[in-house]
């Protein structure tokens, strides 16, 4: 499949990107990113890989479009975890410095 990324033409498949892609380690998503084989890649970093562009020179959303049309999944944003309440022990814990056992000393005492 013809696609352009940064205003430069490249031809590709599925196999290619999973071929480019075997053996590349995902870095910590905290974006798009797109699933491929197993794993979950930034969409930058996939940019990267397959054009050997700089990841500055194009926009996670041409990434996006290439690999959707060749059919992988796209994920939006990371789903974040609702941000936790501190329990009373928590709470005292970070108030005294960060000790997981409150008033109890270093002695054993």
């Amino acid at each position: 499949m013809r696609c352009v990324i940064a205003r430069y033409p490249f031809e590709l498949t599925k196999d290619g990107v999973l071929a480019s892609m075997k053996g590349v380690v995902p870095e910590i998503v905290t974006g798009e990113s797109v699933t491929i084989g197993r794993r979950r890649y930034p969409v930058k970093q996939v940019g990267q890989v397959i054009t050997r562009q700089d990841r500055r020179d194009f926009t996670a959303g041409e990434v996006v479009r290439a690999m959707t049309r060749l059919g992988f999944t796209c994920h939006d944003l990371v789903e974040t975890a609702p941000p936790s309440t501190l329990t009373p022990l928590q709470t005292a814990s970070s108030l005294l410095g960060g000790s997981s056992a409150v008033g109890v000393s270093s002695t054993g005492m």
